[in-house]
């Protein structure tokens, strides 16, 4: 299983979108700043996610959700979307795809 997900900067606002084969592993590099991409900017929490059955299509989505045009998609998947749960469970609407 691989997941795009979208996390927000609790500090900033700032949105960071990615994709991985192990979700909670990743999470606990965001926060603590080993991940480059993220470091200085957390504390991040779980805004949004979509699992694949396949690293291509989950790559794919998270490029997308990178462009203008998928950005503007994201903002309307994350206005209709609910809170995000205390443990991160959040899984994206296929009809949505």
């Amino acid at each position: 299983m691989f997941t795009t997900y979208v996390l927000r900067s609790t500090a900033s606002g700032r949105l960071y979108t990615g994709s991985t084969s192990d979700l909670q592993s990743r999470l606990h590099q965001h926060n603590p700043g080993l991940s480059p991409s993220t470091k200085n900017r957390g504390p991040w929490e779980l805004l949004y996610r979509e699992d694949f059955e396949s690293r291509g299509e989950a790559v794919a989505r998270e490029r997308f959700f990178k462009t203008g045009v998928g950005r503007d998609e994201l903002n309307r998947i994350l206005l209709r979307a609910p809170e995000a749960k205390p443990d991160g469970d959040r899984r994206g609407d296929p009809s949505e795809r």
